[in-house]
């Protein structure tokens, strides 16, 4: 057994030593001893600990892949998940002042997606084990909103009806107002057996809808998710922020960057998740690439006038293969853009290429933000305030958003 410094925490979580040689579970000062596995270190043991170093509250927390940091203190998580964008922005060369973090509560994540495979003795629901195909069952998990930790059952429910003995089920669970809304995933194909199986399964669960592969088995109630008051009912497997106060935090920043804007483009706009607040003060024009996310959000505006929205177009297109041009955006004095985790590089350059005097950047991918800071920076515009989101508490998640101003 050697001895070894931590000096700091890798963007995947692990602890990193001089070499380097990555150590997982470990802190940053924390002073180890264990055996070189290549460029791991195993059978770690902790000679001093940091100060940041605190008692995991989650019991399944060693052998569940779910969480990566449970064993850091919330101010060191806060301050290394500002760190990450920090350094990241460094990378670029840009420097940014950075809002208070905003963290989402344990118990707060409305969707999850459960592995889920039948057993000799029936069947097992919950998330792998880290870097392992092995499913750990997770009753006492402290990251699911308590309704969702309560799916476990129908997802162990669903693997008996239609998973095979050699591979797991994707079991995606997302809360809605009137019930749960699964997808499944990598299952026996649908017959006509299991089609009334599984339709009879969602009526003894009372699931609101259950979707199979990409066929809908049975919609019970709409299960319906609601922006700022306005109901919508999206499409089976649609992008959803992962908790309810994360979401409230982006809005509520997309809004003040925003403020005064009387036309926005919104940009890879999903179901309506920042379109719908925002009509209630300014036009607003949805692109999202995909049409169902689409017609769910002009369903969404269409029956929620008695809000006083104001009006809201809308267009599936492929911002990757088709951004919109400077030209495009000439009629907005706003935008806002949520792009995937490899952000949307030709998308900012347009925009950057255009008259828009502000624009509300949500990222969840530090690196990919910093490449696109670096490209409206350098086109004129002044970045605010760099605002962290942790919806994903003890991972090694960040989202951030952030607005620019032509100045």
């Amino acid at each position: 057994m050697d001895e070894f410094r931590i000096t700091r925490l890798g963007h995947l979580g692990d602890g990193i030593a001089e070499g380097p040689y990555f150590a997982p579970l470990t802190l940053p000062g924390e002073v180890i001893t264990a055996q070189r596995d290549g460029d791991r270190l195993k059978d770690v043991k902790i000679v001093t600990p940091s100060s940041d170093r605190v008692a995991p509250p989650c019991r399944h927390f060693k052998s569940c892949g779910g969480c990566q940091l449970q064993h850091a203190s919330d101010d060191f998580m806060a301050e290394w998940k500002i760190d990450v964008v920090r350094m990241a922005l460094s990378a670029q060369g840009i420097e940014a002042d950075f809002a208070p973090i905003s963290t989402s509560p344990p118990f707060s994540r409305r969707r999850a997606t459960f592995a889920a495979r039948r057993t000799k003795k029936g069947a097992m629901a919950g998330f792998h084990a880290k870097a392992s195909e092995v499913i750990v069952e997770i009753p006492g998990c402290q990251l699911l909103e308590p309704e969702l930790l309560a799916a476990r059952p129908v997802a162990e429910a669903l693997a008996m009806a239609g998973a095979s003995r050699k591979s797991s089920l994707d079991v995606a669970v997302t809360l809605s107002l009137n019930g749960l809304d699964i997808l499944v995933r990598n299952g026996k194909p649908l017959d006509g057996p299991l089609r009334m199986q599984l339709a009879q399964l969602a009526e003894a669960h009372d699931l609101a809808r259950l979707t199979w592969e990409d066929e809908v088995i049975v919609t019970r109630l709409p299960p319906e998710q609601q922006f700022d008051g306005v109901i919508v009912v999206p499409p089976p497997g649609a992008f959803l922020q992962a908790t309810k106060s994360g979401e409230a935090k982006l809005c509520q920043e997309v809004a003040r960057i925003t403020q005064g804007a009387k036309r926005v483009v919104d940009l890879f706009a999903g179901c309506g998740t920042f379109t719908l607040p925002l009509a209630k003060n300014a036009e607003v024009h949805a692109v999202e690439g995909e049409t169902a996310m689409t017609k769910a959000l002009d369903a969404g505006w269409r029956h929620g006038q008695g809000h006083g929205l104001k009006a809201v177009t809308h267009e599936a297109r492929d911002l990757f293969r088709r951004p919109l041009m400077p030209d495009e955006l000439a009629t907005f004095d706003a935008a806002v853009i949520d792009p995937p985790r490899a952000g949307a590089e030709a998308q900012i350059q347009h925009l950057a290429e255009s008259d828009i005097q502000v624009i509300a950047h949500v990222s969840c991918s530090p690196a990919s933000f910093a490449r696109d800071a670096r490209t409206l920076l350098s086109a004129g515009y002044a970045m605010g305030p760099v605002h962290v989101v942790d919806q994903f508490r003890w991972s090694t998640h960040v989202e951030l958003v952030a607005g620019f101003t032509r100045s």
